[in-house]
């Protein structure tokens, strides 16, 4: 993609909003020359898409805004990955795949991770409580859901800060315009993550009660050493499994402060009714989720609000989108942690649902409960004008420079 069409992708992923409007209020769906898309964007149509996985593939939902040069590609072929994840496969595989994570992230298992992540919020919010200023993003957001899976996954506390920063270079090497000297730096960055995730995977032989372990029980079951395919296998799965968990987590945390401290009265509220932060959780998901959509490709002909899609018709499922749709939520341009709840699409719908989901909610739960009640007088620092990273799949501040 030239930078003159990233140009205009990187506006439509700042504030997508604009056009999420005028798609909901033209008729049929509108093909949206910056995605390579059919923008699905009411609340209904978006559910529909998702209750049909069979006519909807998965395969292209991550599909790269960028393909990496040559050089960079060669660099990556030293790595692990390359296979089918939960996300982008369909019917049997995807069975298979999302079965050992939903295993991994149980209720029970989600309960027993809690008090480790009220420890480490409080810790990190401890080393800039007596600040005069704190970057939340830096400080805190992109640093809790990291433990946090690591911690779920196995992984060597020392190699968390590696792989939470190989997450972050993937996703840029795979959807900004880079030099190609970057290119190759974001590549080595993602291979060494890979073999971080390689040799965690190959402690098999341990007596394992994480959820790499649960992947390998299930996608490498034996006692044998793995072979290569298995450990290509397992290294994707995982690196997709830590992206979408400490990513999203992360843009969330971040969006969900910047709009409870951008409408003053909301956090006020919050700060006084501490028992409103659930409701203030699922709104902020409603009102400007980080994960804003996936893409999905027609298996067949099919009908969509009208439209006749032949195969092989790629369309973007807009989860920000349908968050917004009046039909569902009055109002629905207003962020309001007192409305009445209704179920929203922040984390799908159906058989791709997001499995991570309660991790999520809960690790937003006891960051507002930290926040509200250690640092009430939290505000934006008006010195630092707050931009939007050019992504729908995690969406969130560059930065988030705030006064405690």
């Amino acid at each position: 993609m030239n930078r003159q069409l990233h140009g205009g992708l990187d506006e439509l992923q700042r504030d997508p909003y604009p056009h999420y409007a005028r798609a909901r209020q033209s008729e049929g769906l509108v093909h949206v020359p910056e995605l390579d898309a059919w923008l699905v964007a009411r609340d209904e149509d978006v559910r529909e898409v998702l209750r049909r996985p069979d006519d909807f593939s998965s395969a292209g939902a991550l599909r790269p805004d960028v393909v990496p040069s040559p050089v960079a590609l060669a660099v990556l072929g030293g790595g692990f990955g390359g296979r089918p994840v939960v996300v982008t496969a369909d019917g049997v595989l995807h069975q298979r795949l999302r079965a050992p994570i939903v295993r991994g992230l149980s209720p029970a298992r989600v309960a027993a991770v809690l008090p480790y992540v009220a420890e480490r919020a409080a810790s990190l919010v401890d080393a800039f409580a007596e600040d005069r200023h704190v970057e939340l993003m830096s400080a805190y957001a992109r640093r809790l859901p990291g433990d946090v899976m690591g911690r779920i996954v196995g992984l060597d506390p020392d190699d968390v800060p590696a792989v939470v920063h190989g997450g972050y270079r993937a996703e840029e090497l795979l959807f900004r315009p880079l030099e190609e000297d970057e290119q190759v730096a974001a590549a080595q960055d993602v291979v060494a993550m890979q073999h971080l995730l390689d040799a965690c995977v190959r402690r098999r032989g341990e007596r394992r009660e994480d959820l790499a372990g649960e992947l390998i029980a299930s996608l490498a079951p034996g006692d044998g050493d793995l072979t290569l395919d298995q450990r290509h296998e397992l290294v994707a799965h995982l690196q997709n499994l830590l992206i979408a968990g400490h990513l999203t987590t992360a843009a969330l945390i971040g969006t969900t402060v910047l709009h409870l401290l951008s409408h003053r009265e909301q956090w006020e509220l919050l700060c006084a009714e501490p028992d409103r932060i659930p409701a203030a959780v699922e709104e902020a998901l409603r009102y400007d989720t980080a994960l804003q959509g996936f893409r999905r490709v027609t298996t067949r002909t099919v009908t969509l609000a009208g439209k006749e899609l032949p195969p092989e018709s790629s369309v973007f499922v807009a989860f920000g989108a349908a968050g917004r749709d009046a039909a569902r939520h009055p109002l629905p341009d207003t962020f309001d942690i007192t409305r009445a709840p209704a179920r929203h699409l922040a984390f799908g719908l159906g058989v791709h649902s997001c499995p991570g989901s309660q991790l999520a909610r809960e690790q937003l739960r006891i960051t507002l409960e930290l926040l509200t009640r250690r640092l009430p007088g939290l505000r934006l620092a008006g010195d630092h004008p707050v931009t939007m990273r050019p992504t729908l799949i995690h969406r969130s501040p560059h930065r988030l420079h705030l006064v405690p």
